[in-house]
């Protein structure tokens, strides 16, 4: 049997609360196969569309209803936390029911721990929320010390946070609990709430965002996994993409992914998180994989089917 923690895309998750459930139980049937090839999963999920849906429903809120108050990021990445994780629970639920497996689920609201002094705090570039003109913009980041607006291509002013790296799981050891328990966990969803720890050992939420795909990766390597999965909208990893020579990969080795990565061949925004995070996770110990595939191809992934399988 093999531990897999599995990193599904926020966008491939819908936009409505019914889109969200619809497309979760079209997708359960091939979590629950990895399940049924005798697997243990971990699922993480994105959650880019929504939180920025929950951080412009408070700020328009605030602007319009002095009853309502503007809530802070780390909130709002574990409310879609909760949300995501109700409508994954019984979206997997349903699907056990019907193969009539006694398999139990549960969502881990999940903190993760970054390094204060990562530079991604000195240099934030992840715009997250509703737009504002400039002259409001100004008064929230004078009542906010630490919040930063830029404006947006003419669009008016946004808020923007840094994106650190996960160095810490706080649930790791409950997650691990679970697991022994047989359970089916979802944990790290939008990468996890990012906290910093004082010289108290007291966690504080930060207002960034951790990249879901690295925070698999950290999730992945804490509970001593033999796969991540990234699953998205594509059955393999191409070279020279959208060109006449565009070629899939079935597998990369680490010295291969390097190379791709320095060359150029991932777009910034879209594949080079997801391939960097699979190198992370490969490099954390010993006859670790990564296998970036399609979500529906998930369990013939695992059986060298389909999948770019990213090792050693």
């Amino acid at each position: 049997m093999s531990r897999i923690v599995i990193a599904l895309g926020g966008n491939a998750l819908g936009n409505t609360a019914q889109e969200q459930q619809e497309r979760i139980e079209q997708a359960a049937p091939s979590l629950i196969g990895l399940i049924k090839q005798g697997n243990e999963i971990l699922v993480s999920h994105g959650n880019g569309p929504q939180v920025g849906m929950i951080n412009l429903a408070f700020d328009e809120a605030a602007k319009n209803d002095n009853r309502v108050a503007r809530m802070d990021l780390p909130e709002c990445t574990a409310m879609s936390q909760g949300y995501i994780g109700y409508h994954l629970q019984k979206g997997i639920t349903k699907e056990v029911r019907k193969e009539g497996k006694p398999w139990k689920t549960a969502t881990v609201v999940t903190q993760v721990i970054v390094d204060e002094k990562d530079p991604a705090f000195s240099n934030p570039t992840k715009p997250i929320g509703g737009f504002y003109d400039g002259k409001t913009a100004a008064k929230l980041m004078k009542e906010n010390p630490g919040v930063t607006f830029v404006e947006d291509a003419g669009r008016g002013w946004r808020q923007v946070v840094a994106s650190p790296k996960p160095v810490d799981i706080v649930e790791k050891d409950s997650i691990r609990s679970l697991l022994d328990d047989d359970f089916i966990v979802i944990a790290c969803g939008g990468g996890g709430v990012p906290v910093t720890k004082d010289s108290h050992g007291d966690f504080h939420g930060v207002s960034a965002v951790v990249d879901k795909d690295f925070s698999a990766a950290k999730l992945a390597e804490l509970v001593d996994a033999e796969y991540l999965f990234i699953l998205t909208a594509v059955d393999h990893v191409a070279i020279n993409y959208g060109k006449p020579n565009q070629k899939e990969l079935q597998e990369m080795t680490l010295a291969e992914a390097e190379r791709y990565c320095a060359e150029g061949q991932f777009a910034p925004g879209s594949m080079l998180p997801k391939v960097q995070a699979a190198m992370n996770f490969v490099k954390s110990g010993k006859g670790r994989k990564a296998i970036i595939a399609s979500l529906e191809k998930a369990p013939e992934a695992i059986e060298g089917k389909s999948g770019t399988v990213i090792h050693m």
